[in-house]
């Protein structure tokens, strides 16, 4: 292996700018800004979330206040806090090419050095931009170095170290260092077993988050570390492209709350039930031709709500009788649906070959319900809403957030909320969050 400091990433991620930003990138981290704060929102109201601020108690307190919560954290509290609610319901956005989830892997520690530092809001959106430079084109690297799939938090901990040190004001050479450490240390996780046996293990993005804070902290320290793969001859060409390829505009936006794999049979079935005007209760049984990996998702009857995202027959099923896959189709009381159970059981799972020679660039899938009088419909090759070849904008997010909060906020919160996140970018991320949670409590929702 041949190693070269020669700091193309550090000098980057230190040196980027807002106003240098070209206009549809500055609007992408805008958008950005309202998914993750959406995702942070939702994950509040999970339990793995009520983990994290248990764990938080072990650490000391602190005066940073974070979405959704009422308690007061210290940095690294926080991050423990939001790494835990971040991508709890499997809302946040994704990429193809990682085959994961880079915004939900370092919004904790970007988040709470901004409110640590207090950083305008303008800031925090350029560091997400860098972050996500940092988070893809490590997971290219991590995943071809070590040659399996890895999950969310792998990467993650680079990334959020990477976030951390711009922002607390790390020179080159410490930003090095905490790459560096945040890399070797991280957490080596497995996608696929978590695919196959969904827990709160999901994606690994709490110990990512923990591992890039720590490394971040133990550079501020003195510990020193050297090398990481992004310095490798053999990877020169995933920075040569930093600053001209940000890879925010390349990242897929999720409309359902459950994995990514499980969107394309979710939107075939709500569309051809609406279309033809079908009743779950004419169904005789529903075939789903997908890819192998997307078959391989757990098809058990949930107890909890990782088991019901890292799923794909419990969503397809939900969508199927609900007509959505939310909040209120996830959260642990709604999974005793009788209706959605039995719904279950009518469901097989078809592996495409043709769909499977086209994975990771495309997921794709197609439905063919069958009636109980008899009546066969089958639905076009679907790929999921949302991709980047979409070209998503303002609008689409705006209208996946007022979706996605309506169980928490009437319509007066979520304007207001939105215009916290879309004007004013030299306001403190403080004031920020602040207005956010005092719109929770004001036009918050029973119901939520």
């Amino acid at each position: 292996m041949n190693f070269e400091t020669n700091y193309k990433l550090e000098n980057y991620i230190l040196n980027t700018q807002w106003e240098n930003l070209p206009e549809e990138v500055k609007q992408r981290a805008v958008d950005c800004g309202i998914d993750l704060m959406m995702a942070l929102i939702l994950g509040s109201r999970g339990e793995q979330f009520q983990n994290g601020k248990r764990l938080a108690s072990y650490v000391k307190e602190g005066e940073l206040e974070i979405p959704g919560c009422e308690d007061r954290f210290s940095f690294l509290g926080a991050v423990f806090a939001m790494g835990h609610a971040s991508n709890s319901f499997d809302i946040d956005d994704g990429h193809n090419m990682v085959k994961g989830h880079p915004g939900t892997s370092f919004i904790a520690g970007v988040m709470a050095a901004g409110l640590e530092k207090n950083v305008s809001y303008q800031e925090y959106l350029t560091t997400l931009v860098v972050a996500y430079d940092t988070a893809v084109r490590m997971g290219l690297a991590l995943q071809d170095f070590y040659k399996f799939l890895h999950s969310t938090g792998t990467y993650g901990a680079v990334a959020t170290a990477a976030g951390i040190g711009r922002l607390f004001g790390f020179t080159k050479e410490q930003l090095n260092t905490a790459i560096s450490m945040a890399e070797f240390h991280a957490p080596i996780t497995p996608v696929m077993r978590a695919v196959q046996y969904p827990s709160m293990n999901k994606d690994g993005v709490p110990f990512g988050a923990m591992v890039g804070a720590l490394a971040a902290l133990d550079t501020m320290a003195g510990e020193t570390a050297k090398t990481h793969l992004l310095e490798m001859d053999q990877y020169a060409s995933l920075n040569a492209s930093l600053g001209s390829i940000y890879e925010i505009m390349n990242l897929y936006f999720k409309p359902y709350t459950c994995c990514r794999w499980a969107h394309q049979p979710i939107q075939a079935c709500i569309e051809i039930m609406r279309e033809k005007g079908l009743k779950a209760e004419d169904i005789e049984n529903v075939v789903i031709h997908t890819f192998d990996s997307a078959a391989q998702l757990s098809k058990i009857i949930p107890h909890e709500t990782d088991e019901a995202q890292y799923n794909i027959a419990y969503p397809v099923a939900a969508a199927i009788i609900h007509g959505d896959v939310g909040y209120r189709q996830v959260n642990n009381h709604a999974l005793k649906d009788p209706s959605v159970i039995d719904m279950m059981k009518r469901l097989d799972f078809v592996v495409d070959e043709e769909l499977d020679r086209q994975f990771p660039e495309k997921r794709l899938a197609w439905v063919e319900i069958h009636m109980k009088d008899g009546v066969t419909y089958k639905t076009r090759v679907y790929s999921a809403s949302g991709e980047a070849s979409d070209h998503i904008d303002h609008e689409w997010m705006v209208n996946k957030f007022n979706r996605i909060t309506d169980p928490f906020l009437n319509q007066e919160g979520k304007a207001a909320v939105l215009s916290l996140l879309t004007a004013e970018p030299n306001r403190p991320l403080r004031e920020v969050i602040s207005g956010v949670n005092a719109a929770l409590e004001k036009y918050g929702k029973e119901e939520g």
